[in-house]
């Protein structure tokens, strides 16, 4: 007895050193893989950002974005995707926009806030719209499931900053059977990771002008929203809480948010 436990004393101190030299050290890199891993395989990165060249390095749970994309909203909702991750403590946002960044409240400049905002949205369709902007008038043309889609689309449109005006010249369909395109976006926006939809209700808030200025903080679990922060009055606290479930993959939303 008096030979084996100074072994095992010694045996057990061997593998604390050992612990506290490389145990520690793995475990973050193990964290920042899980970061990285994660980031990639969100469905913000691989339906929205895919087109984009984006480098994500975690170190010890910062994390670091580089490369280019496409425009300045993409960085955003890239930065703001990240920072819903799990253990994720900061993000050091360095994307860079290529090419001109167009003027703000430009045509160009609604017409990229409009379609954004318009692909957030699962009423609407995004992808059917044809949207055309000329002197801050914004165009709608397309075919709209039915009158409701359209009426939505259009009422999206308008609270877009830099808006002036919405010409809705969209058609509704004969039928109002939902269309193949519009299940497949509900299947897959049951699927929507809590990292993505957190990104995407705060871009929404965001891009919308009725809530963009509110400092709303966006928090989501198994894909329930809870919204905090500060609202003007029961109006503005009552839009956050519609605009935020009508994003991709939103389930339901808790709007703990306090009127000023």
């Amino acid at each position: 007895m008096k030979v084996i436990h100074p072994i095992s004393l010694m045996v057990a101190a061997v593998a604390l050193l050992a612990f506290s030299v490389l145990g520690v050290p793995v475990h973050a890199s193990d964290m920042d893989d899980r970061i990285e891993s994660s980031a990639k395989e969100s469905y913000v990165f691989k339906t929205y950002l895919k087109d984009d060249d984006i480098k994500i390095k975690a170190k010890d749970g910062v994390v670091t974005l580089t490369g280019t994309v496409s425009e300045e909203s993409h960085k955003s909702l890239a930065e703001e995707t990240v920072a819903g991750l799990p253990e994720v403590k900061s993000v050091d946002n360095k994307l860079e926009v290529k090419g001109e960044r167009p003027a703000e409240k430009s045509d160009a400049w609604i017409l990229t806030k409009v379609k954004t905002t318009l692909l957030f949205h699962r009423s609407v369709s995004g992808i059917k719209t044809e949207i055309d902007v000329k002197d801050g008038i914004v165009t709608l043309r397309g075919e709209a499931d039915n009158q409701a889609q359209k009426d939505l689309t259009t009422e999206y449109a308008k609270d877009i900053e830099g808006v002036k005006d919405v010409k809705n010249e969209m058609t509704v369909a004969k039928t109002s059977k939902e269309t193949k395109e519009t299940k497949e976006t509900r299947t897959a926006g049951d699927k929507i990771d809590d990292a993505s939809i957190t990104g995407l209700v705060k871009m929404t808030l965001l891009y919308h002008r009725s809530t963009s200025a509110l400092h709303t903080k966006v928090e989501t679990m198994n894909g329930v929203v809870t919204l905090s922060g500060k609202a003007s009055n029961a109006a503005e606290k009552d839009l956050a809480t519609k605009l935020a479930k009508d994003v991709n993959g939103v389930e339901d939303v808790k709007n703990l948010m306090t009127i000023e």
